[in-house]
């Protein structure tokens, strides 16, 4: 068990030496850069421009829902990449189960596609 958790010794340096170096740029530009903000720079907008409405107002359920989309068919496609590249040791068990994934995948994109979650108005 020792053996095994001296492997991860150099992760845990690393991770120090990461977090130590962290602390110091973040300290060091506290330091040596001036901290004098005007009005200008901590107001919201630095554009020039008033806020057209309010920020905190509902976005459309589509934009979440072309979000949950990506991610679904994002998802599908890692899993395919190591499907293929062990589907000579999986065998046809395998195949048939991606096939079925798939398939699964494929219906699901032809009910939203059917109902219109597709359609940008």
């Amino acid at each position: 068990m020792d053996a095994l958790l001296l492997e991860y010794l150099p992760i845990l340096v690393f991770l120090g030496i990461a977090g130590a170096l962290t602390g110091v740029i973040v300290l060091s530009s506290f330091i040596v850069a001036r901290q004098h903000p005007n009005v200008a720079k901590t107001s919201a907008y630095e554009c020039g421009f008033d806020a057209f409405e309010d920020a905190r107002h509902k976005f459309d359920v589509r934009f979440y829902l072309v979000a949950i989309l990506f991610i679904i068919f994002d998802l599908e496609v890692a899993f395919l990449f190591p499907w293929a590249i062990t589907l000579g040791k999986i065998g046809v068990f395998g195949f048939w189960s991606m096939m079925i994934f798939l398939a699964i995948l494929t219906i699901g994109f032809i009910y939203e596609w059917k109902k219109g979650a597709l359609e940008w108005e």
